[in-house]
């Protein structure tokens, strides 16, 4: 699993990978325990959300009419796009070993404390709004009562399971996942970037990720690098 620590600002930086979860083995049975199955249920529907997301959706001439398919589209879009935001954490959950790829103008003590510096921001971030949508999962579960989809409720479920997943990803990072480093100048190439608007640097962004093999790159790029 490769891993990229990418400059985004003068003294900011950001964690991205481009690694996609594996489909779950047909047959598996569902975990033991209330919330190991609530994370495994909603674990299905993320994992559908993010193959909607990579196919661009479905053709107009198959899009939803009726209005519950229209708000479940809207719902899996807001879903795949939040994925995105934690995959490489989710990701790390199953790893033993990673590589850090990091601009070669900084140094590798310095990239490491980056490293472990964001991933205990995450870990601490994750737990703390694990808490928050937690209460807000207990509170919707009042709305069971009303007819109709409970969309609140869903909302929360799937932010709390998405912070636990989040969590357990963060502290393995921090814990267990063996780390590799590896000094890249085509990282380094995006601190003189930061402070183009985003117009004028689209084609520089783009070949650095053609030379870094990232499909999804130059967006993430363009929309997290601020002056």
């Amino acid at each position: 699993m490769d891993v990229f620590l990418v400059p985004v600002a003068p003294d900011r930086y950001e964690l991205y990978c481009e690694e996609h979860d594996e489909p779950p083995a047909d047959g598996d049975a569902p975990p033991r325990g209330f919330f190991r199955r609530m994370a495994h249920r909603v674990g299905e529907q993320l994992a559908e959300a993010e193959r909607h997301r990579r196919s661009g959706g479905p053709p107009p001439d198959e899009a939803p009419r009726s209005w519950w398919g229209r708000i479940h589209a809207r719902l899996m879009r807001w879903v795949a796009e939040w994925i995105a935001e934690q995959r490489l954490l989710w990701q790390l959950r199953g790893k033993s070993a990673a590589c850090l790829l990091y601009p070669d103008d900084v140094s590798e003590a310095h990239a490491r404390q980056l490293l472990r510096r964001s991933l205990q921001r995450d870990w601490e971030r994750h737990r703390f709004w694990m808490v928050v949508d937690g209460f807000g999962l207990a509170g919707s579960a009042l709305l069971i009562l009303l007819p109709g989809p409970n969309f609140i409720g869903y909302y929360f479920l799937v932010r709390t399971v998405g912070h636990y997943l989040s969590l357990r990803g963060a502290r393995r990072g921090l814990v267990t996942v063996d780390w590799s480093v590896q000094a890249s100048p085509a990282l380094a190439t995006l601190r003189t970037l930061v402070g183009d608007p985003p117009d004028a640097r689209e084609e520089r962004v783009r070949a650095v990720a053609d030379t870094l093999r990232l499909e999804h790159f130059a967006s993430f790029f363009q929309r997290s690098a601020t002056p």
